[in-house]
């Protein structure tokens, strides 16, 4: 996948006057820049859900897919951890009745279809605009931790490797990534690949105001950006 791809993609929605993405849009462009995300499709009604959990393998997890509705935690329009098609089925319809529910006026395209990823140490890469400073990188724990703590940290963007590997040792957590009670330490290398990848993305596509991957889900051999 090209990076042309990414600016026609910011293209379309600014062309359709939308300021957020949907979660597909989002996926294509982070894929564009080598993020590693979980397997997706995208389906417009309960059975495209079905045959897609099929393709990707169980367990999958589905999201809404609208670009007013980006907290879908909140709407109760996501779904986790299924392991059939008739739950894929019934989450489906569950979701998009969520979705209308909560904002009558979203245009829904459809659902997300997830790979789950296993489970690991949860944080947060992201970017934002500062007036002053222009394109900010933050990290820091992520999951329901970053309202919890908000033990985060920040650096200008560009960000050299050396600065990327750096910034995970510098959250007030950092050892729940060096390994606790027996657990091994989890992939800096990785995480700072993808605090690189993140710092790239946004200083190449200025028109993008604010990222969050989150959560980024660490493992002593890799990271995935589930969200």
């Amino acid at each position: 996948m090209s990076r042309e791809s990414a600016r026609a993609v910011i293209a379309q929605a600014l062309g359709q006057g939308r300021i957020n993405l949907t979660a597909d849009e989002a996926g294509e462009i982070c894929r564009s820049y080598g993020l590693p995300l979980p397997a997706e499709r995208v389906a417009r009604n309960a059975e495209e859900a079905a045959a897609a959990a099929g393709e990707i393998g169980y367990p999958v997890a589905l999201k809404v897919l609208s670009s007013q509705i980006t907290h879908k935690s909140d709407a109760g329009a996501l779904a986790l951890g299924l392991t059939s098609d008739e739950g894929v089925r019934g989450a489906y319809d569950r979701i998009v009745a969520a979705a209308r529910a909560y904002d009558p006026s979203a245009t829904i395209d459809g659902v997300l279809v997830q790979q789950m990823a296993r489970p690991g140490r949860e944080v947060i890469v992201g970017a934002v605009t500062d007036p002053t400073f222009g394109k900010v990188i933050m990290f820091g724990l992520g999951g329901i931790f970053v309202e919890t703590f908000k033990d985060v940290t920040f650096a200008l963007a560009p960000v050299s490797p050396a600065r990327a590997r750096e910034l995970p040792g510098e959250i007030q957590g950092a050892a729940i990534l060096r390994g606790v009670r027996g657990e091994k330490p989890a992939d800096i290398e990785a995480l700072a690949g993808i605090i690189e990848k993140v710092s790239q993305l946004v200083s190449e596509l200025p028109e993008i105001d604010e990222l969050d991957l989150n959560p980024v889900i660490a493992y002593e051999d890799g990271a995935l950006a589930v969200d």
